[in-house]
C-alpha cells in the first residue's frame, strides 16, 4: 500500500490495529474489571481507545491538508498513550489481572509505534490527494 494513495482509511493498517483493540479492550473491561471499574477507570479506558480510531478516520478524512492529516495523527498518538496508562492504573491497583494486562498493553505500545512512524512518514512524504 501507498502512504499517498489509500483508497480509504480502512486500508490503513492503524487503523486495522486501533479499531480491533478497541473492540479487544472494551470486552476485557465489560468482562474482566470489578463492577466499581465499570463507570470510573473502564470507562475512561474504553473512551481513550475508541478515540484512536477516530483520530485516525478524522485525520484520513482531511489527509488533503498536510497539516490537519498531522494533527489528527498526533490526537490518535495521544490518545493511545492515555489508553497506556489507564491500563497501566488498573493494574497497578489490581483491577486488571497481569494476563489481561501484558498482552493488550504490548499491543499498544506495538500501534504506539506504528502511530509514530506514520505520522513521520506523513510529515516526510505527504502529498495532497
Amino acid at each position: 500500500m501507498k502512504l499517498d494513495k489509500p483508497l480509504s482509511y480502512e486500508d490503513l493498517e492503524i487503523y486495522s490495529l486501533a479499531k480491533q483493540l478497541a473492540v479487544r479492550l472494551h470486552k476485557i473491561t465489560i468482562e474482566k474489571l470489578p463492577k466499581f471499574e465499570m463507570f470510573e477507570e473502564g470507562s475512561q479506558v474504553r473512551r481513550s481507545s475508541k478515540s484512536i480510531v477516530s483520530n485516525i478516520v478524522e485525520g484520513f478524512g482531511r489527509r488533503r491538508y498536510k497539516s490537519e492529516f498531522v494533527r489528527f495523527l498526533i490526537f490518535s498518538l495521544a490518545s493511545c498513550d492515555e489508553t497506556k496508562i489507564h491500563l497501566q492504573m488498573l493494574h497497578e491497583t489490581g483491577s486488571l489481572g497481569k494476563d489481561e494486562f501484558s498482552g493488550i498493553f504490548c499491543d499498544y505500545e506495538e500501534l504506539g509505534a506504528k502511530l509514530y512512524n506514520f505520522r513521520a512518514a506523513v510529515i516526510k512524504n505527504h502529498r495532497a490527494s
